[in-house]
């Protein structure tokens, strides 16, 4: 067994499908549908993230995130920030690796630094 895919729920299917694109620098699979899309790494060398539009709002904290490693974390910050990304309000800790920032819905996701 292995992960095919991490999904996440959203309400404005169009918005989110189009920042994880562009964040993650994906593809969808297939032609994405009216509320769900499989979006998958053209080099086929990470998982893939799926979308599927939901009535709900999200309510709370994320029960599961994202790392997206990098090495050049100010780089993509700067990056996703200007696609729709925003910082997440919290304070980080001194010897901290990783920038928490949401996404255009408020999902949590981290930036890690994996400079070498």
């Amino acid at each position: 067994m292995r992960i095919g895919s991490v999904v996440i729920d959203c309400n404005d299917f169009d918005t989110m499908s189009a920042f994880w694109q562009e964040a993650l620098r994906y593809v969808p699979r297939d032609p994405p549908e009216p509320d769900w899309v499989v979006l998958r790494d053209p080099d086929s060398a990470n998982v893939n993230v799926s979308l599927q539009q939901v009535p709900e709002k999200r309510v709370g904290k994320n029960r599961l995130h994202l790392d997206l490693y990098t090495d050049d974390p100010a780089t993509e910050i700067e990056r996703l920030l200007g696609i729709g990304a925003t910082r997440h309000p919290r304070t980080p800790g001194p010897d901290e690796d990783f920038v928490v920032l949401e996404d255009p819905e408020g999902n949590l996701f981290c930036i890690i630094d994996k400079q070498s």
